[in-house]
């Protein structure tokens, strides 16, 4: 996990990428950087973080990315990827050693096509926070998410096996952990108690090395969303 702080509009701009290092350009309790942050982590590639305060980003990052997402990558050579899925994939392809994408086109294919699916069940982790915040009832979005949970856990079933994509981590598990993550922080690790198998899989995933090294307390991340839904993020929380 990162440990430093965030650069804002006033912040210098980092000098060039060390030869054989990649360098991620990320925030510390964003889902979708952790994302890519798993990769690196999970395949041992050399890289260092530079954090960006996403509501006072500096120009010189914006020169990189113009839409000022995180995560983006930057290579020695001065190229620039981004998007959290390419990001991974990009990664994974350039990085050989443990493969994390299966190379059977067939299984890459289903792995993505999960992931497409899941990708609708991400707004719930922003609704539900949000109502609650504003003490709205979220009984039905709760409801929403259990059920697109219990498709997930059928999966699981189905497949009989560990992981999504087997006995063993693959892209697909660390593409849908952060999220999964930040269940307790939320209080709403409910959703999960008619889903043993996708249970189990938290389980699992919690004592991955990867997921240990990428993520925060659930301490950090609550003082940090408060920060969020309060209107006044505080991307260093906890520093």
């Amino acid at each position: 996990m990162s440990t430093q702080k965030s650069c804002t509009k006033a912040s210098a701009a980092p000098g060039p990428v060390a030869k054989g290092s990649i360098r991620i350009y990320s925030m510390r309790f964003c889902p979708f950087a952790q994302r890519t942050r798993l990769v690196l982590n999970a395949k041992g590639i050399k890289h260092d973080i530079v954090n960006i305060n996403l509501t006072d980003k500096p120009d010189w990052f914006l020169k990189k990315n113009p839409l000022g997402l995180v995560p983006t990558l930057e290579t020695s050579a001065g190229d620039v990827i981004y998007e959290s899925l390419i990001t991974s994939e990009y990664l994974d392809e350039v990085y050989p050693e443990k493969k994390l994408l299966p190379s059977c086109p067939l299984a890459k294919a289903q792995q993505k096509m999960l992931v497409e699916h899941f990708s609708k069940v991400i707004p719930y982790f922003y609704k539900i926070p949000t109502a609650k915040h504003n003490k709205e009832d979220v009984s039905g979005l709760e409801a929403e998410l259990a059920e697109k949970f219990a498709k997930l856990n059928e999966e699981l079933v189905k497949k009989k096996t560990k992981f999504f994509g087997g006995d063993s981590i693959t892209m697909i598990d660390y593409m849908i952990w952060p999220f999964f993550e930040r269940l307790c922080v939320f209080d709403m690790k409910h959703c999960l108690d008619k889903t043993p198998e996708l249970k189990k899989w938290t389980e699992c995933m919690s004592q991955d090395p990867a997921v240990k090294a990428s993520g925060h307390s659930v301490d950090t991340y609550r003082g940090f969303y408060k920060s969020y839904f309060d209107g006044k993020a505080n991307y260093d929380y906890g520093l």
